[in-house]
């Protein structure tokens, strides 16, 4: 079996969960790191056996590098991601996979053209009871879906906003909808497929930043479901978020990574999944597990060796970053805003 060598550009917290999830692949090792700050970079690598470099396009142009996982300010993923595609690398981007759609659709192109694999951090969607509820919806066994309600109760403090002159901000961070809500909405539409329309608004109400700590709206799905969406960081003490979906013959109400309520016809309540880490990030995005990266990154590999599409896709990261844009405008215009199917590739 041959080994993917695999890249780290930007040595950051989120970084330390690529690097848990490599060291245990079968199949994978890290070849090289690289950080704009040069000791933080040494550590890295000294500690993982690995090169380091303080400029990426350098890790770019190795061949030892099959993968690069880019883990650098949100505002950088656009940039670096269309840097790394032509250097005909594979590249794993965490979210949001860039701050505009234009540019999202722009880094699935690239890939495309290059036959290469391009995916976006939503580990989310490789915890166990996220999977069985796809299959339940696949299936059919809620009936018809009427709504989808994705709720993401946070809180941050101004000392984590404070904390890096990016954070709080709409080019290189995003706020509450962007940077928090992000998994949950990612999941909402893998739940409940294509969003068509919605009304949105957006406040900030209790930080010193420029986007926003608080972020709601309206969906209307392409499947005639109706959704809502609640991102914040200003809920104190911070709550775990929750998928709530209704249909027509059954309640599935999802909290952390935990069933708040199960009715399904002839499926009852599935046992706790004893296995799965708890889920966190609730107060401190450093709590949570690197067990679903490492699941991501693994089936990545898959995709790579089979050429197939990975899970999460280049183009899911697209329709997260459309939805929250889409928000944006709503709250902007005080309308509602269509959202229109488009072919990316």
């Amino acid at each position: 079996m041959s080994v993917r060598r695999f890249g780290i550009i930007g040595c950051g917290t989120i970084a330390d969960f690529h690097i848990e999830a490599i060291r245990g692949l079968n199949g994978a090792r890290l070849a090289a790191v690289s950080s704009r700050n040069g000791p933080k970079a040494q550590a890295v690598a000294e500690r993982e056996g690995c090169a380091w470099t303080t400029d990426y396009k350098a890790l770019l142009q190795r061949d030892d590098v099959d993968i690069v996982c880019v883990t650098t300010s949100s505002g950088s993923h656009y940039r670096i991601g269309c840097e790394a595609l032509a250097a005909g690398k594979h590249v794993v981007i965490e979210k949001p996979v860039a701050m505009r759609a234009a540019e999202a659709a722009e880094l699935c192109r690239l890939a495309a053209d290059r036959g290469l694999t391009l995916s976006v951090v939503s580990q989310r969607r490789f915890e166990p009871i996220h999977r069985e509820v796809k299959r339940i919806l696949e299936e059919g066994r809620l009936g018809k879906l009427l709504l989808a309600e994705a709720e993401v109760p946070f809180f941050r403090t101004q000392d984590y906003y404070d904390s890096a002159p990016w954070r709080g901000t709409i080019a290189e961070d995003g706020g509450a909808l962007m940077n928090q809500g992000i998994h949950a909405i990612d999941l909402l539409l893998w739940f409940a497929g294509e969003a068509r329309a919605l009304c949105g608004r957006t406040a900030t109400q209790t930080h010193a930043m420029e986007a926003e700590d608080l972020g709601l709206a309206i969906v209307q799905f392409k499947n005639g479901a109706l959704g809502t969406i609640m991102a914040s960081t200003s809920i104190a003490p911070g709550f775990p978020a929750a998928i709530r979906l209704y249909g027509s013959e059954g309640t599935i109400k999802l909290e952390g990574s935990g069933i708040a309520h199960w009715t399904v016809p002839g499926y009852g309540t599935p046992p706790a999944f004893e296995s799965s880490p708890a889920y966190g990030g609730v107060s401190d995005p450093r709590s949570i597990s690197h067990l679903y990266h490492q699941l991501q990154l693994q089936n990545v590999l898959e995709a790579v060796a089979s050429g197939s599409k990975p899970l999460v896709s280049g183009e899911d990261g697209f329709r997260a970053v459309q939805l929250i844009e889409a928000v944006y405008e709503s709250s902007a215009a005080g309308r509602e805003i269509a959202i229109l199917p488009q072919t990316i590739l």
